[in-house]
This record gives C-alpha cells, structure tokens and sequence, in this order.
C-alpha cells in the first residue's frame, strides 16, 4: 500500500492551515511499513506521510525516528517546530522502558522469564514515563506555541479470545504483553489529558480484530529475517489503524 492510495480521502478540518510535524519512534517511523530507508527507518506509508499526503499542509516536517525515547523526541525532533506548526502528531514511550529487549525475552526465554520482564517493564513506566512524557510536552508547546499535539498509542499486540489456537508465545505471555501495552496507553492517555489542545489518539479500537492471533492482522509477529519489523504496524495498520485515529483526533 503507498502513500498515494489515500489520496481520495476527504481532508480533515486542519489541512492547510499550516505545518505538520510526525515526532516519535518506529511506530512513527514506519517500520514495518515497507519501503523504509535512512538511518531513522522512514516509510512512506507511515501514518504521518499518509496525512500529509492527504491533506497538504503547508509544510510537512517527519522527524520521526526507530529507538526513539522521549529525551531523543525533545533534543534531537523537537528543534524542527516553529511557531508555524499547526499539528503534531507523536507516538512514543515504548523505548523509554526498553520494550523491544522485553518482546525478545518473551520470544526466546519462554513465559516465566516473559512475564518477569513485562512486570519490570511496568514498574519502569510507572515510575519514569509521567516525567518524561510531561517534559516531551511542554517541549513541543514551547517549540510549537500555536500547535494541536495528537497523542497516539500502541495496539493490543495479540487478540488473546483467539490465542488457544494461535502458534508462538504462551496465552500467559501473550496476556501479559498486552497488559503491559495497556499500562503504557494509560499513561500517555493521563499526560495528554493534562493539557489543553492536547488529544489522545487511542488505536486499539481500530485495530481490533486485526491483531495478531487474528485471520487478517495489521502487526507483523515475530520474524526472523526481518526482526526489528516484529511486533510494529504493516501498511495496513498505518493506513486502516493508525491514520483514522489521528484523523479522528483532529476532528
């Protein structure tokens, strides 16, 4: 799926009305997406372009970048708003309390050792993530005075009512991975409601029914030739979960 088979979507109530930024990490970035390159694994058919695509701003700035925590949001993204930009979207805090190596425990250390790592993993984002996840906002405000902030989460990685038949981690992993996730929307959801013109995009509910475990699913599992593209959106997930939940965010 490319960038321009959005093209026909009617423009949301923000296009055009100035610059757009796309901050964050892979699941900004669009890994997973198809057709990544550069140091910061950048897709064309991450949900940011596909916005862009769609509705023209007057400037588009992807900053988006894999591994990204907040400290990278802040120092190194941050600095490319102005008091131009109109919109921001953001997707970020997974890499804060180390995700990625936990989802590697689970795949290769079995389920014990799985759940042991998402419950340090919780206790991490409890303690660190309101921090950073207010100093990442008061940055953007400050950078992008005039902006709207979209606050997009992470999905549900497994459907958990499908997992008995499902191939790979145990349903005990599989239950404590999306409790993990859950924790870690929670607090990006309390940090946006925070602020004013700040919203929270949650994409789970778009992407129900399409998780792993599901017939059609819009995350990539565990690959092995490709394995940073595990666990992140494909194309679908961009376009079909990802953008309707930024767009439904601008309103």
């Amino acid at each position: 799926m490319t960038a321009t088979s959005v093209l026909t979507l009617a423009p949301t109530a923000s296009a055009g009305t100035g610059g757009f930024a796309a901050l964050g990490d892979s699941y900004s970035s669009g890994v997973g997406a198809g057709d990544t390159s550069g140091d910061c694994v950048q897709s064309p058919d991450a949900y940011g372009p596909l916005w862009d695509s769609a509705n023209s701003p007057s400037s588009f700035d992807f900053a988006a970048c894999s591994g990204a925590t907040t400290s990278d949001v802040i120092n190194s993204q941050v600095p490319t708003l102005s008091s131009s930009t109109s919109l921001v979207s953001l997707t970020v805090g997974g890499d804060d309390v180390g995700f990625s190596s936990t989802m590697e425990t689970c795949i290769l250390d079995g389920t014990s050792d799985c759940v042991s790592a998402v419950d340090s993993d919780e206790s991490t984002a409890q303690s660190i993530l309101p921090g950073n996840l207010d100093a990442t906002i008061q940055a953007i405000k400050a950078a992008a005075p005039n902006a709207h902030i979209v606050m997009l989460d992470y999905p549900d990685f497994y459907d958990l009512s499908e997992s008995s038949g499902c191939v790979g981690l145990s349903t005990t992993s599989r239950t404590a991975i999306d409790g993990g996730i859950n924790l870690l929307d929670s607090l990006i959801q309390k940090a946006a409601s925070n602020y004013s013109n700040v919203t929270f995009a949650d994409v789970r509910t778009k992407f129900a029914g399409h998780e792993i475990c599901d017939s059609n699913p819009w995350l990539h599992s565990t690959n092995f030739l490709d394995i940073d593209e595990s666990y992140h959106p494909t194309a679908a997930g961009q376009q079909d979960g990802y953008l309707p939940a930024l767009n439904a965010a601008i309103g």
